[in-house]
């Protein structure tokens, strides 16, 4: 297992000092993800855009941004939508420059109740240390349909006829 060693440049953190951050490893995602995801609510990302490069590129199945203030507007629409958002890593690999992870993500919405979310990640690290790429994958449709009582079983079936 490789050692946590310093980034060899500093970078400006949110409040606009300058930090040394531990090089990114899966210990250190882990942690990270681990203050991000709480079970006392609202997420609060504030503590892990210092680890994202200015030119990050994010894909998820809904969107593509670049550049981290599109980063954070994001987080913060998601923040502001969810009444609690959770998640649980389930595996976490890497493997030079890309750490893999799957994980559940439980959503709670005002009106609506919990809704998990099962997906991956990719990081892709850039040579500076910082998250430059990130994609996520899930199956929002049918993870969202699967919570919906009457609704499920003709999603279900119609998935099985259309899609094997």
């Amino acid at each position: 297992m490789e050692t946590k060693e310093e980034l060899s440049s500093p970078f400006s953190v949110g409040n606009n000092e300058t930090s040394q951050l531990k090089t990114l490893d899966i210990n250190k995602v882990r942690e990270l993800w681990s203050k991000t995801y709480n079970t006392n609510g609202k997420p609060d990302w504030s503590h892990i855009y210092p680890y994202y490069h200015p030119q990050v590129v994010f894909q998820d199945p809904i969107q593509r941004i670049e550049g981290m203030e599109e980063f954070v507007a994001l987080c913060s629409r998601l923040a502001k939508r969810c009444e609690s958002l959770q998640m649980e890593i389930l595996s976490i690999a890497q493997n030079s420059n890309t750490i893999l992870m799957d994980w559940i993500m439980t959503m709670s919405f005002n009106k609506y109740p919990s809704t998990p979310v099962y997906g991956s990640t990719k990081l892709t690290i850039h040579t500076d240390g910082r998250i430059i790429h990130q994609r996520d994958y899930f199956d929002l449709w049918g993870d969202i349909f699967n919570g919906i009582p009457y609704f499920k079983k003709a999603y279900r079936k119609f998935m099985r006829k259309h899609f094997g």
